[in-house]
């Protein structure tokens, strides 16, 4: 299995990284409502969350993208290069977002963004 294909496994545990770092040091957690808990956040611990709904967001079509790259024969190489620099982008993104630093986010983001894109792209290519 390629760097990309395994990318996408990986994006997939980022939200749950992030909402663990919500969760963490957090006082009134109750499994039994954790959304309600989760809105009732403040600071670092609703930015965390805040990053947590944001990798859901962008995953659909990173992995998508990946999956139709690798379809449809896109250079492996490029391909590689865009899955882990988008894992580096949306790294960046919840830790810049955790820390409210928020142009580093909003480039990390676009970084993102462009990789996403960029697996279209690949994909237009090899065809």
């Amino acid at each position: 299995m390629t760097f990309a294909l395994w990318s996408i496994f990986l994006a997939a545990i980022l939200p749950i990284v992030w909402a663990g770092m919500a969760k963490t040091g957090a006082k009134g957690y109750e499994n039994a409502r954790p959304r309600f808990f989760m809105n009732q956040l403040t600071g670092w611990h609703q930015r965390a969350d805040w990053a947590q709904a944001n990798s859901y967001e962008v995953f659909p079509p990173f992995a998508a993208g990946v999956i139709i790259a690798q379809m449809l024969g896109a250079n492996q190489l490029l391909v590689d290069a865009l899955a882990g620099l988008f894992l580096l982008a949306r790294i960046l993104y919840g830790v810049f977002y955790i820390k409210d630093m928020h142009m580093p986010r909003s480039l990390s983001w676009l970084t993102g963004l462009l990789c996403t894109l960029g697996f279209f792209v690949a994909a237009t290519w090899a065809t």
